[in-house]
């Protein structure tokens, strides 16, 4: 979860987060894959903690058959 804070001049309700009131400076979490619809929003939210980045997935190697290049003869 990031972290954000509500920088507006009125309270307001944030349907996203259970229909919650946040106060100005309110600081409040919102899910990862949210935060940046809300510190783009740069008049109202500011950015406080930045979402983690996302833990590196193994990679997946592809291995390939060579063909036999052997020469008879």
């Amino acid at each position: 979860m990031a972290r954000v804070r509500y920088i507006g001049a009125e309270p307001v309700t944030v349907p996203e987060l259970g229909s919650r009131t946040i106060h100005p400076d309110e600081m409040v979490e919102v899910p990862d894959e949210r935060y940046e619809g809300y510190v783009c929003q740069t008049s109202n939210w500011e950015a406080v903690e930045e979402p983690k980045a996302a833990e590196a997935a193994p990679k997946k190697t592809t291995i390939a058959a060579k063909a036999a290049t052997s020469k008879e003869g």
